[in-house]
This record gives C-alpha cells, sequence and structure tokens, in this order.
C-alpha cells in the first residue's frame, strides 16, 4: 500500500467513519473514469481542486461535473487565485494530480465544497493515488475536511 493511500486510510479510520479506500481495475484520474470505474453518477465525485495565491494554497471540493470559476474562488478564498501547478499540488498535499483526495494532506489548506455535492447519499472522492477511490456521505467528508459551503463553481 502506497504512503498516500495509507494516509488517507489512517484519516477514514481513526475518525471512525467506515468507508474503506477501494482499487479501481484501471485509472480513476479524472472524474468521468472514477465515475465509470465506480457506477455512479459523475456529478457524485468528489474532485479535489488546488488553487494558489499569495497567502497559500486553498483546495475547491467539487462535484464531478462542475467547473470551478477562477473569480468565484477567489473571492471565497479572499485572495487573487491561479491553478497550482504539479510541483506545488505534491508539496501541498503530499498528492500527485489524479489522485489528490480532500483528507490527509501533508499541509493543511483552506477547504471550500461545491453545495452539489450535498444532493447525494454517497460520494466517492480520490484516496490518494490514480486507482483509489473511497465511498463517503457528503455530510461526512463536509465534517472530516473542516470544509465551508460555498458558491465557486461556473
Amino acid at each position: 500500500m502506497s504512503k498516500s493511500l495509507k494516509r488517507v486510510a489512517r484519516v477514514l479510520l481513526d475518525a471512525n467513519i467506515n468507508a474503506n479506500p477501494v482499487e479501481m481495475p484501471g485509472e480513476t484520474r479524472t472524474a468521468q473514469q472514477a465515475a465509470d470505474a465506480v457506477g455512479c453518477a459523475l456529478d457524485q465525485i468528489a474532485k479535489s481542486i488546488v488553487f494558489q495565491g499569495p497567502e497559500g494554497c486553498v483546495l475547491f471540493v467539487t462535484a464531478g461535473g462542475n467547473q470551478v470559476d477562477p473569480d468565484k474562488a477567489a473571492r471565497v478564498a479572499g485572495q487573487d487565485l491561479g491553478r497550482a501547478d504539479a510541483a506545488t499540488v505534491r508539496a501541498q498535499t503530499g498528492f500527485a494530480i489524479g489522485g489528490v483526495s480532500p483528507i490527509g494532506h501533508l499541509n493543511p489548506t483552506p477547504i471550500y465544497f461545491d453545495p452539489r455535492l450535498n444532493d447525494f447519499d454517497q460520494i466517492w472522492a480520490a484516496a490518494g493515488t490514480p486507482r483509489h477511490v473511497f465511498p463517503i456521505a457528503p455530510a461526512q467528508l463536509l465534517q472530516l475536511t473542516g470544509a465551508k459551503e460555498a458558491d465557486f463553481t461556473a
């Protein structure tokens, strides 16, 4: 088991959340790949998108079919933002792009949560690798991450 996957599994275990990461037969780097692998709606995939600004990185957890609107995201975060590059994402979160989990980050960041995810009983999030995801109730993920619900999508 990779260090990244172990970190995610540990956070879930420590929080007493019964949401074991599942290895998919193919890659789950994109929301569509994840939805196809899991057999769920695209918007049931919780994408983790990292932006960077002068005050540091910010994580936006959004429904798979939604896109983060950079202007709305900047207003929500209270700073100018741009997409973080792969090296910054890895340094901040400990995960490679395509496997960024909303939990288990090496360095804490402010996190914002797309309310669209609350429309489902269960959502799926990356578990730290391009082939692992975990199921979780939106309310549990919101509580576990300490995220704030906000309107930041296009």
